[in-house]
């Protein structure tokens, strides 16, 4: 008998008896379960699913963080990051302090730059080539996952290119995979109000679908907790599911918790612990075509990712070391995770420790 057979399912026996047979769930069955008060039969059958896919393990990246500026053209109403020149806040770095903030970590071990900023107003298409090149020159095993969707349409009328060719030139200087960001949610009237003046759902859409077709890979996102509706969130998932059944160019999803300060949404409180598993649990479970559901533990807070491993995430993302996007927003979480509090964490919610790549990809166990 499986684990979630174990649970009582009263009024879900035939969501319970779909995840079991490996059947897909429809947007009636999403909303069900995101209105299920039963968060152990939600984890229960979550980890099933998760189990079912990476057996008894959970991995992490040794990566860190470099925004290389918050200087943005665009004035999203949940964005606590963005600033406009003169700001106090306002912030930018040069190409060789990134490569010296890069060459600084790569002592302890990290495989992965992880590289997003707001839409810069002047910088041109040539400094973010030069921006690659320069930190490609650090090592062949480095490797940089850059910009948001939206970074690449405003890079692509920078340089006055097609999206595609854009990619091209931004790979060829090397770029190895793009993150998942600015998706939020998808529905345009939630967009309205929370991000006026971003991309559409559709052209994020195009722009993932651009970079799987020419051979990319990519992470993807969900930001939940704030003015959508449990609707909106089933929406916002099927979208994912529909366009990793045509491109399969997906390698996990992170679901991004609100962060409420310093923004222009008012009256607004960050998601509960309850509602983040609840969330975690229902993308594990809609999401049967990826294979990996990650923790954030920056919005999170580790001992809740930690949780979370039991509720169909199998990843608690990576070391970071310095993050700026959700700390502006008021994220309590630290700056930085060492690689044994990662073990330490994992080993605890009984999973195997595994060191990842960029593609998720396990590497090698970790003993604690």
């Amino acid at each position: 008998m499986s684990v979630a057979a174990a649970i009582p399912s009263a009024g879900y026996e035939d969501i319970a008896q779909k995840v079991r047979a490996g059947v897909r769930l429809d947007a009636a069955e999403g909303l069900r379960l995101f209105q299920c008060r039963d968060i152990h039969l939600l984890g229960a059958l979550a980890n099933e699913m998760s189990l079912r896919k990476n057996g008894n393990n959970a991995t992490f990246i040794l990566n860190r963080y470099i925004n290389y500026s918050n200087l943005c053209i665009l004035n999203c109403q949940f964005c606590a990051f963005a600033k406009r020149k003169g700001d106090p806040q306002a912030f930018e770095y040069t190409v060789p302090q990134m490569v010296e903030m890069a060459r600084q970590t790569l002592a302890l071990g990290i495989t992965e730059l992880h590289i997003v900023g707001g839409l810069h107003p002047s910088l041109p298409f040539a400094h973010y080539l030069e921006m690659l090149r320069e930190l490609r020159k650090l090592g062949p095993e480095l490797h940089l996952k850059c910009f948001t969707a939206v970074e690449i349409r405003h890079l692509s009328w920078k340089a006055r290119m097609s999206v595609g060719e854009t990619l091209l030139a931004l790979r060829e200087a090397g770029l190895g995979s793009l993150t998942g960001g600015g998706a939020e949610i998808f529905d345009p009237q939630v967009r309205e109000q929370l991000c006026r003046g971003k991309e559409s759902a559709e052209e994020w859409s195009e722009i993932h679908r651009t970079w799987h077709r020419l051979g990319g890979r990519s992470t993807c996102t969900m930001l939940y907790g704030h003015i959508e509706s449990l609707e909106h969130r089933v929406d916002h998932l099927l979208r994912l599911r529909a366009l990793q059944d045509e491109t399969r160019g997906f390698t996990g999803f992170v679901a991004l918790p609100y962060m409420p300060e310093n923004n222009q949404l008012q009256g607004l409180r960050e998601p509960t612990g309850y509602d983040s598993l609840r969330t975690i649990a229902v993308s594990r479970l809609l999401l049967d075509n990826f294979d990996h559901i990650t923790a954030y533990w920056i919005g999170l807070g580790l001992p809740l990712a930690q949780i979370a491993l039991g509720y169909g995430a199998d990843d608690l993302h990576g070391t970071i070391i310095e993050e700026k996007i959700f700390h502006m927003a008021g994220t309590a979480a630290p700056q930085l995770q060492q690689k044994e509090d990662l073990v330490r964490a994992i080993t605890e919610a009984g999973r195997t420790p595994w060191q990842r790549d960029s593609h998720y990809q396990r590497l090698h166990p970790c003993a604690r």
